[in-house]
């Protein structure tokens, strides 16, 4: 059919993005998310996508969702009270965990450890043993795993996760039947299935988070009602089916959309190395992109929890627009978030019985916002944010105003931690890379957060709020096959390798063709984890099929110096092979604005609270600018799904692909 429709469900917004594939003409909505049942929010959005549009829902050919409902299970607890089962005696394998501390030495003092997703109480172990090797040491005992499993009673949803269950899954697979029997209607993950790979650790947190996040996303889903692709982590598409089975793989799922919205905006523009920032209004993710690929890594990051789940290298803190600010009783310092308004009761401004402050209220304060948000949809009440605000300003013996300014600070501040671990802790100067930033609350940070990084230019694109939405509108089906084979290089060929990648990308593909992608239309990208012999981690490259072990042990070197910054004359070894199918990318047309001079026209004034002080502000309307336009700060420009701050000292240009470029005026 003629129509695609991209579907990005936020902690506070729903953003809705169809395309015309035959002109590349888009038509947009924003709606507000409906909590409760985030299907509201979806279907509301589509209605009135199509209503803009002039068409029937009938004429979609394709719907592709991108959700944040995972993410905000685990970023605000949220999730399901799950049960977990391992092998006797690893039951305090979550407890234990990787002895990682953050911070500096004795950091253990100050850091309190992040309770497990499962509950030591709700663990119960297994009388079983499976060697390395797939063979059985000691039978699994039925009986007394049934009396175990009935403890459990109450749980909602169940994880498995065996010794060395990636060589033989025999015993987690009867584990989950004897589940299905003592604990009928609770969704079961086991590890096998989850994460066919080594390390017992890993897996379980995986197999957990997966457990956790099942409940929520199945029943999204079912509510949904339509016919849809999932976006997955590592930026493709996974049928309804699969999400459900596999919610984990999701976790990053709207993160990945927005990357893969600012690499298409950012070519048009002309940048193909640069960072994303994206904000909304539960967290804020940020990303990094090189050669116009974003970089693919094997963990997934969200908040304190690290799973094995392949995903584009995005980290989300919970700062966004909804962040609530508050000031500990003890410490009496101002902290916000990762505590979230959300979209109900939202920020005080909504008026919709929400009275703590948030982020938004303090930018409602400074003057940033305008009084009317999401295409008027939305009434921003100034007293309410003033009030809200004034609980910080009379704890700390502040001004509004200079409390509102505190809380964007600190929230700036959150937000370039962020950036910095995806570029100058990976060996990246972030200096070298432009800032893509969009999401609704992006664009108004999106200046302070280019001077904190001296990533230039701050790259806005059109339609920031709804650039997740154009992601997911314009990726592909991806499926992935993976395998655990530990072996040195002297005990492998070239042959061998092929043949074990090559075998792997035939089961993907087979999932797509089955998805009714023909082999002619789909690509394939291999990947092997390589280390050196006796390290205890691994380090993933990428590699065509006709690449030699001389070769992928010459890219392994320069990948490690490159994080390391030394090399070792150990023999190389493979750990786990895998092999990514994707289908074809939809063909969608850039936008290209009529050119005019610098000048652009204003719309009105605005008072603004800056450097300490009030200030008047130009105020634009992004549709009326043309591409040479030139908007010198201080000054606002206004769309109908987000808002643009430009700094004094600073300048945006329109781009003619339509993207604002902001830059210091003396740069």
């Amino acid at each position: 059919m003629r129509y695609r429709l991209g579907v990005d469900v936020g902690g506070t917004f729903t953003d809705i993005l169809l395309i015309d594939q035959e002109s590349g003409q888009t038509f947009r909505a924003k709606t507000p998310s409906t909590p409760h049942d985030q299907s509201i929010g979806v279907l509301a959005g589509v209605e009135k996508a199509c209503a803009v549009a002039g068409v029937s829902p009938d004429e979609i050919g394709e719907i592709l969702h991108g959700t944040t409902v995972a993410t905000n299970a685990i970023l605000e607890g949220k999730g399901a009270r799950v049960g977990l089962v391992t092998t006797a005696g690893f039951r305090q394998v979550l407890q234990i965990a990787r002895s990682f501390v953050p911070g500096g030495l004795a950091g253990w003092i100050i850091w309190p450890k992040p309770e497990p997703l499962a509950a030591l109480e709700d663990t119960v172990e297994a009388v079983e043993r499976v060697a390395a090797d797939g063979s059985v040491v000691t039978p699994l005992d039925e009986d007394d795993l049934r009396a175990k499993l009935r403890s459990l009673r109450g749980v909602e949803a169940l994880a498995v996760s065996l010794i060395n269950s990636f060589a033989f899954d025999g015993h987690e697979r009867r584990v989950a039947e004897l589940a299905a029997e003592e604990l009928p209607g609770v969704p079961v993950s086991i590890s096998s299935q989850v994460l066919p790979e080594l390390r017992e650790y890993e897996r379980t947190v995986t197999t957990v988070a997966n457990a956790y996040v099942q409940p929520r996303v199945a029943t999204y889903l079912d509510n949904l009602g339509l016919d849809l692709y999932v976006l997955r982590s590592d930026g493709g598409l996974a049928s309804r089916a699969n999400a459900k089975a596999a919610p984990v793989n999701m976790l990053l799922s709207g993160p990945a959309g927005g990357v893969a919205g600012a690499t298409w905006v950012a070519e048009q523009a002309g940048y193909t190395d640069f960072l994303t920032f994206d904000m909304g209004g539960t967290s804020t993710d940020v990303a990094l992109v090189q050669d116009a690929r974003p970089r693919v890594g094997r963990e997934t990051k969200v908040g304190d929890l690290t799973v094995r789940s392949a995903s584009v290298d995005v980290r989300t803190v919970g700062a966004g627009g909804g962040s609530i600010a508050h000031v500990p009783a003890l410490t009496r310092a101002l902290r916000v978030g990762p505590q979230s308004a959300g979209a109900e009761p939202g920020p005080a401004a909504y008026g919709k019985g929400g009275t703590e402050p948030t982020v938004t209220d303090a930018n409602v304060v400074l003057g940033y916002l305008p009084s009317r948000l999401a295409g008027g949809e939305i009434t921003l009440d100034r007293e309410r944010s003033r009030e809200a605000v004034r609980q910080v300003a009379e704890a700390m013996g502040l001004t509004v105003e200079a409390a509102a300014q505190g809380i964007v600070d600190i929230v700036n501040e959150n937000m370039f931690g962020a950036l910095r671990l995806v570029s100058v802790q990976q060996g990246f100067d972030p200096r070298d890379f432009a800032l893509v930033a969009f999401g609704g609350a992006g664009p108004l940070h999106a200046n302070a957060l280019g001077r904190l990084t001296g990533s230039w230019p701050v790259i806005i694109p059109p339609s920031p709020g709804v650039l997740c939405a154009y992601g997911d509108a314009t990726t592909c089906l991806r499926d992935e096959a993976a395998r655990t084979s530990i072996k040195r290089f002297s005990q492998l060929t070239d042959d061998e390798l092929r043949q074990m990648l090559a075998e792997l990308a035939e089961r993907a593909a087979a999932t797509l063709e089955a998805e009714g992608v023909g082999r002619a239309d789909q690509t394939v990208t291999y990947q092997v984890d390589v280390r050196y012999h006796g390290q205890g981690f691994e380090i993933p490259i990428d590699l065509g099929l006709d690449t030699g072990l001389e070769a992928l042990g010459k890219a392994f070197d320069a990948e490690h110096e490159r994080l390391f910054s030394f090399l070792l004359s150990n023999e190389h070894e493979i750990v786990s092979a895998r092999a990514s199918v994707s289908g074809p990318r939809p063909d969608v047309q850039p936008v290209r604005l009529a050119h005019g001079g610098p000048e652009a026209e204003p719309v009105g004034k605005h008072e603004v609270w800056i450097d300490g002080g009030w200030a008047e502000a130009s105020v634009y309307d992004r549709a009326a600018l043309l591409a040479g336009n030139l908007v010198e700060g201080p000054a606002i420009v206004t769309e109908m799904d987000s808002t643009t701050l430009v700094l004094p000292g600073h300048v945006a240009e329109v781009h003619e692909s339509g993207s604002l470029l902001i830059r210091p005026l003396e740069a």
